[in-house]
Order: C-alpha cells, then structure tokens, then sequence
C-alpha cells in the first residue's frame, strides 16, 4: 500500500521540478545578457502558423552602439513558437542577418578592443547566445560588426556582416579615424 504514497510524493516533486524550471525560463528569456542597451523591437513577422501556440517569427531589432556615437545596427532573429518558445525553453537557431549604418556624426566614447561586443543576448534557456562584435579596419577607416551565435560545446558558423565606412556628417570635414580608438 505504499506504491500510491510514492507515486504522489514523486508527483509533487516533479511537479515541483517543472514549476522551478519555468520559474528559471521565465527569469532567463526576460533578462539578455547584453554589453549594451536593450534593442528596439521595429517589427515581426510570422512565417510559421501554429493552431494553439504562437507562431514561429522574424524580428526586426535596432540598438545604437554604445561606445561609438553616430552608429546603429539593425539585426534580424528568428523566434520560436510552439509552447517551448512560449516558455521560453526552445533553442533559437543561429540564422541573424545585421545591417549598421552611420546615422550622424561619429564620435568614439572611449578606447575600445578589437572584437569587442557590442551586443550580447540569450539565444537559450542554456550556454548560447547571440553576439554582435565591433572592430577596425583602420586601413579603410572603417568600422566593422559581425553577429555570429555560439554554445558552450559546439558553436554555429552562421554570421552576417557589416561595415560602417566613417564619413563627414553635416558639413563638417572632420572625421575621426577608429584606429586611433580601437586597439589590438
């Protein structure tokens, strides 16, 4: 007779088990690790219809450079739906595509590293993340970002690219060179 008192205490604890990981989910999916400001949602899109569950979609996101004035990017994730996506336990895939652009005069905030992250997000409940990363090309004069995707054991090779030549803006000729900003 203690099969029934069993299974209810393994009942509860698992229960108990499942509450806590949605408690996890839901305190992971709100918070993104970042090195900058939150994006802003521009749009999305569903591209994948789900009866009882939300549907699969593509976001559109802008975020200002922290550490570069004049700079902005632009990055497109897909998001999952399904009750995992709801939860906040699917694993998004790694396909971002990232356009910036030189939105007024730029001016560096301070020195900055090669590869540096500009943008850090949770792609998981667990070890990925999307990260886009600013450089140099101090030969051009140009500032170059990368968005790419990684997990703690096996990353993916899927990145998008893009680069900001550093112009004059509004009559002025003076321009800053991001080689004497960025090191390494």
């Amino acid at each position: 007779m203690t099969c029934p008192d069993t299974f209810s205490h393994a009942r509860r604890l698992a229960l108990l088990i499942f509450a806590l990981v949605l408690l996890v989910a839901s305190l992971m999916s709100a918070t993104p690790v970042r090195a900058g400001d939150e994006p802003d949602l521009i749009f999305r899109r569903s591209t994948v219809f789900k009866l009882l569950s939300p549907d699969d979609k593509l976001a559109t996101y802008g975020i200002d450079d922290p550490d570069v004035e004049g700079v902005a990017c632009h990055f497109t994730v897909p998001e999952k739906g399904g009750f995992k996506g709801w939860l906040g336990l699917a694993e998004q895939v790694s396909d971002i595509s990232l356009a910036c652009r030189q939105i007024g005069p730029i001016r560096f905030k301070s020195k900055l590293a090669q590869g540096d992250d500009m943008f850090r997000q949770r792609r998981s409940l667990f070890f990925k993340k999307m990260q886009i990363v600013r450089g140099c090309d101090a030969k051009r004069n140009v500032l170059v970002y990368m968005v790419y995707s990684d997990k703690l054991i096996d990353g993916s090779p899927k990145n998008s690219t893009s680069s900001v030549p550093i112009m004059p803006w509004g009559g002025s000729d003076a321009i800053q060179k991001c080689g004497d900003f960025i090191s390494g």
